[in-house]
């Protein structure tokens, strides 16, 4: 059985839905990152990075970086509903689109959602803040005309794990705006949250996103290290 490391304000629900998608079964272990239970030494025995989520596999092994885990669970449990297989003729739009999303779209937003880390003045925070919602919008420009000309969904009219990572993402922002300036990546996130696998964890996302931004107001200097 695999053990995932989650909790809540991580990325662990994008590893729960391929877990759920593919009926695999797994036990969930919450990690306190409010709390600093990401930077205890239990924790940095089993993923020194100090990353959440981490998923234990039967073998033992302690796997990290989310769009790593999601791919390699649709790999290894052949589920091509989520994941176009090797010899896919749909395989190199797939990964361009997953890999777009984990190193441009995913990094502007934990430096949007954790300036902190990425500043050595607390007065810096909100510029670092404005330029990662900035760089998001025009990545998110991006998968918003690739989605009008190809879509609705990133490999046209299939569904695969790359519209839910995204959705992901889209539930972290302010929705209404992003809907309203990306027509297309509205469409896709009102199919992707209208599907019955996907609707709770994209309404968890949404509450921890809503939670989240108070909190940033009330303690703008970081929330979590």
């Amino acid at each position: 059985m695999y053990i995932l490391y989650g909790g809540d304000f991580t990325r662990a629900p994008l590893v729960q839905w391929v877990l759920g998608e593919g009926n695999i079964a797994y036990e969930l272990r919450k990690i306190d990152i409010l709390n600093g239970e990401h930077r205890s030494p239990t924790f940095l025995a089993i993923n020194p990075s100090g990353l959440v989520p981490v998923l234990i596999t039967p073998e033992g092994d302690a796997l990290y970086e989310v769009a790593a885990l999601m791919l390699y669970l649709a790999d290894r449990h052949q589920l091509r509903e989520l994941a176009p297989q090797l010899t896919d003729p749909d395989r190199g739009q797939f990964l361009s689109a997953v890999f777009h999303i984990a190193s441009d779209i995913q990094s502007d937003m934990k430096r949007f959602h954790f300036p902190h880390r990425f500043s050595l003045r607390s007065e810096d925070n909100a510029g670092i803040q404005e330029l990662a919602k900035t760089l998001v919008l025009s990545r998110l420009n991006v998968m918003n005309a690739r989605l009008a000309k190809s879509g609705p969904y990133v490999l046209g009219n299939r569904f695969s794990l790359a519209d839910f990572y995204l959705s992901f993402w889209v539930a972290y922002l302010d929705r209404e705006a992003v809907c309203e300036r990306f027509p297309s990546i509205a469409t896709l996130y009102t199919l992707v949250r209208s599907r019955p696998s996907a609707t709770p964890y994209l309404d968890e996302t949404e509450q921890m996103a809503a939670t989240y931004a108070t909190m940033m107001k009330d303690k703008p200097a970081g929330v979590i290290t």
